[in-house]
């Protein structure tokens, strides 16, 4: 469809979806960010909504600087998914037990390990790399210092809120039925922790006194603080990546366990919540996506609707006017309080017919009717991204 700029901006703002529908607080914090003089640009996703600091679903380019609110606490964020050789008619009518399995080999919700992964122990997981990731862990800020043994049992675990593991059936095309695991989760309480702490230190720094916003306070190239964050957030991109590796090698040892002639494609794993070096009509710029996808062309991409209809394996356009860039989901269209005075245990029933999950008060804040429709979402980004695969969950694992 295109997209519609947002008006009384210094820096464009281009929206993917109705400007009139935007939350009046979300479209108040799109001019704030259109307001930075360090901005470039910025690309609003059709699934935009309220944030701290910067809105879920913008994409910021700035010139020598950039917001660590416009990133998220969760840095790295992301899914991961992979196209097994299994069809709806090798599962079983009842996938209840299938559940319980994958619940008791990825622990969720607050939940860490008694004693840290071994990679060398993990079928299917890259062997490379860990001593020296885990060796720049002493680099890291002085005051996670006490944090690196939770960081290391926290090592693939899934996490709360909106995080998931699902069992998904391709919709339609040749490969009607075929089976999908997929997952969401992030950087678990060490990118929160490095997060916070490197917000605070922008809010003091003496160029972001007058800032319409202080949570949208920057780190400037060249400084002792950006350089800092910077370390840091490279190190909590690559522990999301990782954590999701675990868990998505994890997730395929268990079917493994159940479907032994199992076969796997190669795994699709992108960010949503993070920062890339990236050059736009030949200006150098720090690329944040907070709740979007790098979606250049030919990349392929992951995006989530609801627990309750489905997700979609996409191939990024390279839109530049975008910054490369698509929807990470649906996005909330209310809040988790308002969810849950909403909607009863019974209408997450009704809403997740014919998934296996939990269906309990804990969950009421994740049902499907808290988020936007994903098609409509979807549809309007028709020329940042190609849909590969719709898939639809049969079970779905939440924290």
């Amino acid at each position: 469809m295109g997209f519609t700029p947002l008006a009384g901006t210094r820096a464009p703002v281009r929206v993917w979806t109705d400007p009139y529908a935007i939350e009046p607080q979300a479209a108040r914090q799109l001019r704030n960010i259109g307001a930075l003089p360090w901005v470039q640009g910025v690309a609003v996703m059709p699934d935009v909504h309220f944030g701290k600091g910067a809105t879920v679903g913008s994409v910021i380019a700035m010139r020598q600087a950039v917001s660590p609110a416009a990133v998220g606490v969760d840095i790295g964020c992301g899914m991961s998914a992979v196209r097994t050789s299994l069809t709806a008619n090798d599962l079983p009518d009842d996938l209840a037990g299938l559940r319980s399995a994958i619940e008791a080999t990825i622990p969720v919700g607050f939940a860490q390990r008694e004693k840290a992964v071994d990679p060398r122990r993990v079928r299917g997981l890259e062997q490379a790399g860990w001593d020296d990731f885990w060796g720049r862990f002493a680099g890291l800020d002085r005051r996670v210092a006490q944090l690196e043994t939770r960081a290391q049992r926290q090592l693939g675990t899934l996490g709360g809120g909106n995080h998931f593991i699902e069992v998904c059936l391709e919709q339609g095309g040749a490969d009607e039925g075929r089976v999908w695991l997929m997952l969401h989760s992030g950087s678990r309480n060490i990118g929160k922790e490095l997060a916070e702490r490197h917000i605070g230190v922008a809010r003091k720094l003496p160029h972001n006194a007058d800032l319409p916003d202080r949570d949208l306070a920057v780190f400037l190239a060249g400084t002792p603080e950006m350089d800092a964050y910077r370390r840091d957030l490279w190190w909590a991109q690559e522990y999301a990546r990782r954590n999701r590796a675990v868990m998505l090698a994890l997730l395929c040892g268990v079917v493994r366990e159940h479907f032994p002639q199992v076969g796997y494609d190669e795994p699709i794993s992108c960010h949503h919540n993070y920062v890339a070096e990236e050059s736009y009509d030949g200006v150098d710029v720090l690329v944040t996506r907070k709740g979007a996808i790098r979606a250049g062309r030919g990349d392929l991409g992951i995006i989530p609707g609801s627990m309750g209809t489905g997700s979609y394996i996409v191939r990024g356009r390279g839109n530049p006017d975008a910054y490369c860039s698509a929807s990470h989901g649906a996005g909330r269209r209310m809040s988790r309080a308002q969810a849950k005075r909403t909607f009863s245990t019974a209408d997450l029933a009704t809403q997740t017919a014919g998934v296996e999950c939990r269906k309990d008060a804990g969950v009421v804040d994740e049902i499907p009717g808290a988020y936007k429709d994903i098609t409509e979402v979807m549809a309007q980004q028709e020329d940042l991204v190609q849909v590969v695969a719709h898939l639809k969950q049969v079970v779905c694992v939440k924290g």
